[in-house]
């Protein structure tokens, strides 16, 4: 059985790094929190710059997707950064209740002083990292693990070899007992028949036909026209014509197993196996929901090129593209070139690649990681106060 080397955590999951995030609860704070991150080791920043004019769902979705970070299991500590006493102190109550070490800092309790603030976090957060330092890695399961699939910049060489080798680790993830989630709904768009078939029951299918429809109708009541936007110029210009094409070859990531259901934006799922998730297909956004929703890890394919990676959670460039192998290969995390010209079986190419993820599970570093490159972006769904 595959094993990897993870930090157990107190709520029972499974985390495969162990960072301090400093997280800044409103934008007015964002700039002090990233000169405090920048000063202590494994320090993770995400500033999330809207709580003041939030409303409705869009507020809820966002209180989620910020809660859904601060408690991810590859965070060892929050920093709670803010300009809200208030605000800081529910988000600290909820961090409680979930076991999660943490500190917060308010203007309010630095005399609105940012020097004050800066000095007083810091301090702070190296005692948090001190605490976090103390615990060590122990074996794991792969079925505490969830991935999310991701693909960015693609050309033919992701539909026909990249990502379906993904979808074969996703099976492979699933039935040992772990957690897959596929989310781009707009690159669903034409396939969308497809993913319904393998619902677990009927209205999960029917929800699933329905959330395509809604960015379908989105897009036509903004008169937007999809060829130019999804597929992009750079798909377009690599060999990808019509966001029917594209979704065929996106929607293979997600293998072949049971879609177990649909969830929002950053929503956990509440089980194991195959999850989809109604979400924008933008890279930065669409990463930020898995990792917010508990993803550990982020299976990423591109076909010639995209170096954006979440903050929280190493994210795994994979390409089979072999001009772009050979051309970036320092920043790919995993070659699969040997399955587009055929060299190598698809079933040993994601033996391969599986050994990969329980390797960075355990551990070692991927380029984005290396690079110290990672953001997290939260998506808005509404107006603003």
């Amino acid at each position: 059985m595959v094993e990897f080397l993870g930090y157990h955590r107190p709520d029972g999951r499974v985390g495969i790094r162990n960072r301090l995030l400093v997280l800044s609860i409103g934008g007015l704070t964002g700039p002090a929190s990233r000169r405090i991150a920048s000063s202590l080791r494994d320090a993770a920043c995400v500033v999330l710059p809207y709580e003041a004019g939030l409303l409705g769902e869009d507020k809820e979705i966002h209180d989620r997707a910020a809660l859904g970070l601060a408690e991810h299991p590859n965070t060892g500590a929050v920093l709670l950064i803010g300009d809200n006493p208030k605000v800081l102190e529910r988000f600290s109550a909820e961090l409680a209740l979930a076991r999660k070490a943490h500190d917060a800092i308010s203007m309010d309790d630095c005399g609105n002083d940012v020097f004050t603030l800066v000095s007083k976090a810091t301090q702070s957060g190296a005692r948090l990292i001190r605490e976090m330092s103390r615990l060590r890695r122990s074996p794991a399961p792969l079925s505490t693990l969830t991935i999310g699939l991701e693909c960015g910049r693609s050309d033919p060489s992701s539909g026909l070899v990249a990502n379906p080798l993904l979808g074969r680790v996703a099976d492979g993830l699933v039935a040992a007992g772990g957690t897959a989630i596929l989310g781009e709904t707009v690159e669903w768009l034409g396939a969308e028949h497809l993913l319904a078939k393998r619902a677990r029951t009927p209205e999960l299918a029917a929800g699933i036909l329905a959330a395509v429809k809604r960015r379908e109708e989105a897009a036509i009541a903004a008169g937007v026209d999809l060829l130019g936007v999804n597929p992009t110029p750079t798909n377009i210009a690599s060999g990808l014509s019509t966001i029917e094409e594209k979704s065929l070859g996106s929607t293979a990531k997600s293998g072949r197993s049971r879609i177990e259901g649909l969830l929002g934006y950053a929503e956990a799922p509440v089980g194991p196996g195959l999850w989809v998730m109604d979400a924008p297909a933008f890279a930065p956004e669409s990463l930020t929901g898995f990792v917010a929703a508990g993803a550990q890890m982020v299976l990423f394919t591109t076909g010639v090129g995209n170096s954006y990676v979440s903050a929280l959670s190493p994210t795994v460039k994979v390409s089979a593209n072999p001009e772009t192998c050979a051309r970036l290969d320092g920043q790919l995390d995993f070659v699969a070139h040997t399955g587009f010209d055929g060299s190598e079986a698809p079933e040993a190419l994601a033996e391969r690649l599986l050994a990969t993820v329980a390797d960075v599970a355990s551990g070692t570093l991927t380029w984005g990681e290396l690079l110290g490159e990672g953001d997290e972006v939260v998506s808005r769904f509404g107006a603003a106060l």
